[in-house]
């Protein structure tokens, strides 16, 4: 990275105000690297306002902006930005050069390609790789050596800061629909609820993540001035939570295709996609959009299609689009085609049954 934050903060700086849900276990293993290092973590901790007494309650947790602080800390004191994970220390900039290498790639899916090849080059004791097969691409860790103490930390913050950096990269929500971890679940397990947005797998064969493959196709949306910035404070990256969801619009196509029966109204829709309902809506504005004008655009394609390419009766087309009944199935093709379906299936010369 280009500057170095500075180690101090004034004193009337309040870090614990916000929402307590990163688990003292991190911390714990931040403090074992600085032992690891013959070194004193007590400025650390302190700079970033955790007890020291805190250390010892496993139920305790930290504010993001905390773990910021002490993390960045810990990573100046250290020279490592890998905080101790690894058999070789990543020197500061290590990660601000994996970025360099990755912004000018042409999407998504090739950036994220250079910043596996590349973190190979700089950390030896696990390889990144990402895989696509049908529509889920995973990005999934190799351990070649034991990490020890800090393997949850380490595996954990590696997956964090390269599924931040894809979000920064397209400035989009990129969400998730699993990750895997080849560990035991932990005391603190559920916040991994936080960390990681899908269901979490513990006792897994490797720690990976999993998200739609389509995301991959997205064109980056960051230029070297927006990545000098980022750089500026790029901790941030692991817990920023963006607003918008650049594939929304064709994740809820897709849901309201394959999904017919479990997506009537929008609470079940978003269950499906991992947001809450108001999410799916504010998102679905932003991008222009409307879950209505979706679901009668979904709803009318697949109508269309079996009227044409089936002889199935009006009423079995109308449950297979969705709908409740064939009266409002019929008024709602009236609105779509100015036609009703008999006439649609009559002058498009339907076919036999498929």
């Amino acid at each position: 990275m280009p500057d170095r934050p500075p180690l101090s903060a004034p004193a009337s700086t309040s870090l614990t105000s916000g929402p307590a849900l990163t688990p003292m276990a991190f911390v714990n293993a931040i403090v074992l690297a600085y032992r690891h290092r013959g070194k004193d973590p007590s400025a650390a901790l302190a700079l970033a306002q955790i007890a020291p007494d805190d250390l010892t309650d496993p139920a305790a947790r930290i504010t993001a902006a905390q773990m910021e602080r002490i993390s960045g800390a810990a990573m100046q004191e250290l020279d490592d930005e890998a905080l101790g994970w690894f058999s070789r220390r990543l020197p500061w900039g290590s990660y601000g050069m994996l970025a360099r290498a990755s912004i000018s790639a042409p999407s998504l899916g090739l950036a994220l390609q250079r910043w596996c090849r590349h973190h190979g080059l700089i950390a030896d004791d696990i390889t990144l790789q990402l895989a696509v097969a049908g529509d889920s691409a995973t990005l999934s860790i190799t351990e070649h050596r034991s990490l020890g103490e800090l393997r949850e930390f380490c595996l954990v913050s590696v997956l964090r800061n390269i599924h931040g950096v894809a979000c920064w990269l397209i400035d989009s929500r990129l969400p998730l629909t699993g990750a895997q971890f080849p560990f035991a679940a932990p005391p603190h397990a559920g916040a991994y609820r936080v960390l990681f947005s899908g269901p979490t797998e513990f006792d897994a064969a490797q720690a990976s993540l999993r998200f739609d493959a389509r995301y991959l196709a997205l064109p980056l949306r960051r230029d070297e001035p927006a990545l000098q910035q980022m750089l500026q404070r790029a901790l941030p990256l692991t817990v920023l939570q963006y607003r918008r969801d650049r594939l929304l619009v064709q994740r809820v196509r897709q849901a309201l295709a394959a999904h017919t029966a479990q997506t009537h109204n929008a609470d079940a829709l978003a269950t499906l996609l991992n947001i809450s309902p108001r999410t799916l809506h504010r998102q679905l504005k932003e991008e222009g959009a409307s879950l209505q004008t979706l679901k009668d655009e979904v709803r009318q394609a697949r109508a269309q299609d079996l009227l044409l390419r089936t002889a199935r009766p009006i009423k079995q087309v109308a449950e297979a689009a969705g709908f409740q009944n064939e009266t409002s199935f019929i008024r709602a093709f009236r609105s779509w085609t100015g036609q009703s379906p008999a006439q649609f299936r009559r002058l498009g010369k339907a076919l036999p049954p498929a």
